[in-house]
């Protein structure tokens, strides 16, 4: 693991934010987090969480000042994302505050920005993206929901899939065709809609691992003010871009690989998981931690002269994604049969795990992983973007 090489005013800053963390994360919480097996903490957890770094003034560390950040350097923020991972603190739900929020500061009216900013930092606002559509998943320009204009409102209808947390969700984020002739990206828009708007029906999908984690959501004839629209009309495949630069590019990836690492380590301590080929095969993981270290590292550099993540967040993304695939399928060969019980379907039917704590997870977050290379971006469609941008191919 590459580690930053710090000034003392860093260092200082270091030694504050762990104070404030062992005086702030509950026991509770840090359990709840590690009991996690989805892409993002439990609605709950991660609220909590946000409400004591908003009162610090922590929630945001990424945001201008002026719309609630810190003014942290780069290294700053790296710093609180890796202590707060080396931690065992939630993550913070990242549809709001890290993924949508960079787009209304480029793209958002100042009524916008008034309006949606602080409900984001204060978690009134709850937001899910609406994104992915049946047979319109990873190609993005093929969606067929539709905003058809009516005076001062768009009507909306068609089906967003794979929709993370859309049960819990009060907003959501969408493309839509408002286009049909011409180039397919040249006829979406981006809308923000409410989801308590007549004509919302969410229907939830549960995972082969018992988890309701996405859902299904349907607009039928939903009006949607034309002022929530962000960006030009038909120009939102622009906006759309520019966001899942954010969503693909994320901090601390190294560190979290790391902790799952030492997870693995854990397991492989207890004499009956003991197993020297997984042995052999956790220290390829260990290097390849390393180098996916040094790729934040640059990142970091990148994101200190002021430039935006850039393709290279497509890099990071596929490389974190397989190092926490094979993290995960290791464990759970480390456990064999063992692991068939502490499947979490177990905690549906209300029946007790057994065995090592750390070990009751297993089967949730590998089943989960498997689609990490899915979502978020295909593995195949941020090859494509390495190879035309990172490349020139």
């Amino acid at each position: 693991m590459i580690e930053l090489e710090l000034s003392q005013e860093e260092v200082a800053f270091r030694d504050e934010v762990r104070t404030f963390i062992n005086a702030n994360l509950t026991p509770e919480l840090r359990r709840e987090t590690a009991r996690t097996t989805t892409v993002f903490a439990e609605k709950d957890v991660a609220m909590e969480w946000q409400a004591i770094l908003h009162e610090r003034g922590w929630a945001a560390p990424s945001w201008p000042v002026e719309f609630g950040g810190t003014g942290w350097s780069s290294t700053q923020k790296f710093i609180f994302n890796e202590e707060c991972t080396r931690a065992g603190a939630p993550g913070l739900i990242p549809l709001g505050l890290r993924m949508l929020a960079p787009v209304i500061f480029k793209y958002g009216t100042p009524e916008q920005q008034a309006e949606y900013l602080p409900k984001m930092l204060t978690g009134e606002h709850y937001w899910c993206q609406g994104y992915s559509e049946p047979g319109s998943g990873s190609d993005l320009a093929s969606l067929k929901t539709r905003a058809e204009r009516d005076g001062d409102e768009y009507i909306v209808n068609g089906t967003k899939i794979w929709t993370t947390h859309a049960q819990f969700a009060d907003h959501i984020f969408c493309l839509v065709k408002t286009k049909s002739d011409g180039k397919p990206q040249a006829g979406i828009s981006f809308l923000l809609i409410d989801m308590s708007a007549p004509g919302i029906t969410v229907e939830p999908i549960i995972t082969m691992a018992g988890d309701h984690e996405v859902n299904q959501v349907f607009f039928d004839n939903v009006r949607v003010p034309v002022g929530n629209r962000l960006g030009p009309e038909n120009e939102g495949w622009a906006v759309a871009k520019y966001l899942l630069e954010y969503e693909r590019g994320g901090g601390a990836a190294a560190t979290r690989s790391l902790v799952g690492l030492e997870s693995l380590d854990d397991l492989l301590a207890i004499e009956q998981y003991a197993d020297d080929d997984i042995a052999t095969r956790r220290n390829e993981v260990e290097i390849e931690i390393s180098a996916l270290s040094v790729m934040e590292t640059q990142l970091q550099a990148r994101l200190a002269k002021g430039a935006n993540p850039g393709p290279e967040s497509s890099l990071m993304k596929n490389f974190s994604v397989s190092i926490g695939q094979r993290l995960s399928t290791l464990k759970l060969e480390a456990l064999g049969y063992h692991g068939v019980p502490h499947n979490t379907l177990l905690d549906l039917q209300d029946k007790e795990c057994v065995g090592p704590e750390e070990t009751h997870t297993a089967v949730g977050v590998y089943l989960n992983n498997r689609a990490s290379s899915i979502f978020g971006g295909s593995e195949q469609v941020q090859k494509n973007i390495i190879a035309k941008v990172v490349l020139g191919l």
